[in-house]
């Protein structure tokens, strides 16, 4: 099994992927558009926590993962955040999705494990079966297990609330699966660097699609409107139930999507690391909102919450945002409650951010043309 400082090092790598370009690209802060609410920031209250998966809970608040944390994050509606420590030392918590039994559970890469917190904040964690299957991508299947993808063994997980695992092998090798989610005929996940989508159904049957290149770097993969969505650098893509693949370019050609999700108003929402919450229509109209400061603060992952609203992590802020997806509607039942004022300057504890990678090198001769996730 490789020691936990080459697993940091490989997953901090997937993080990153494409920030040496945050050097060179600035992204400019635009006026508030008429069809999109203001953009709120909560800091997260552990400095340099580097918050990553998010998701809606059972108990009307958003839960999350701090990957240098090591903690889970739980943020009301109204702002107010608490954390939770996971038991594992340096076990790189990495995604979060809510279960079939009004838990949360999350991967721990480093750990190899797989974590479950009640809202109440206790938290058991299950050992997988293969020592450096390095999990990150997590998700509730149709069939009410909990589906996981294994970057380390190249494999598809699925666990039961036992904590029994069952394991799937991807047919192409080293093609590091990444995110999962459920849709039609089973569960589907992104091999980032296989530049395909595969589909696992029920009884472990593995399916792959190549997208048209090879090189669009797959990422995070969530269900809509016509079937899966996933972002792929510069463009968002989706993919019907029979494998059909359309990819829709963005308006910055030098973009790096990364999570994505179904929002309030039936279209797909993503968070963009070079600064950016991004929205596209049913028909693949994107329209595109900077977040303030946002190539330094790098929007990571992202959720609809329960107040109808769009929420995302953001990796180097430290912090959590919220975009008003549907202005004028009021926040949910807890709207009411007192919450900390817009986070608009930059905290203090934003300077060790310093301590993350910011540069990627070259991967060598014969990589394909694109950002290169793994390479350092």
């Amino acid at each position: 099994m490789p020691g936990k400082p080459m697993i940091r090092r490989r997953l901090d790598r997937l993080l990153t992927a494409s920030l040496g370009a945050l050097l060179a690209v600035a992204v400019q802060a635009a006026p508030a558009r008429a069809d999109v609410g203001d953009l709120t920031e909560y800091p997260v209250t552990t400095p340099a926590s580097s918050p990553t998966g998010i998701t809606a809970g059972p108990d009307r608040a958003l839960w999350f993962t701090e990957f240098d944390g090591n903690k889970i994050g739980r943020i009301t509606t109204g702002g107010a955040v608490t954390e939770f420590a996971v038991p594992t030392e340096s076990s790189l918590p990495y995604d979060i999705a809510q279960g079939p039994d009004r838990a949360l559970w999350f991967t721990e890469s480093a750990a190899d494990k797989i974590g479950r917190i009640t809202t109440a904040g206790a938290v058991t964690e299950y050992p997988l079966p293969v020592a450096g299957s390095f999990p990150t991508g997590i998700a509730l299947g149709a069939d009410r297990a909990l589906w996981f993808t294994e970057s380390g063994t190249n494999k598809i997980g699925r666990m039961r609330l036992d904590g029994t695992v069952t394991e799937f092998a991807v047919p192409t090798p080293d093609s590091v699966v990444y995110h999962i989610a459920a849709g039609p005929g089973g569960v589907w996940f992104t091999e980032l660097l296989a530049g395909k989508i595969g589909r696992v159904d029920h009884s472990g049957n593995v399916t792959e699609y190549p997208l048209p290149t090879g090189f669009e770097f797959p990422s995070d993969i969530a269900a809509g409107p016509g079937g899966m969505w996933f972002t792929a650098s510069d463009k968002i893509g989706r993919i019907t139930a029979s494998g059909t693949i359309t990819l829709f370019p963005r308006p910055n050609p030098g973009g790096s999507a990364d999570g994505i999700t179904r929002g309030p108003d039936g279209n797909m929402w993503y968070a963009d690391q070079l600064g950016v919450i991004g929205r596209i229509t049913p028909k693949g109209e994107i329209t595109e909102f900077p977040v303030p400061d946002g190539g330094d603060k790098v929007p990571f992952n992202i959720a609809t919450g329960p107040d109808r609203n769009v929420w995302f992590t953001e990796l180097l802020g430290n912090a959590i945002g919220r975009v008003d997806a549907l202005p004028g509607r009021a926040h949910g039942p807890h709207a009411g409650a007192a919450q900390p004022g817009p986070r608009r300057e930059r905290s203090r504890h934003e300077d060790s951010r310093h301590e993350r990678p910011r540069h990627l090198l070259p991967c060598g001769p014969g990589t394909p043309p694109g950002p290169p996730p793994l390479c350092r």
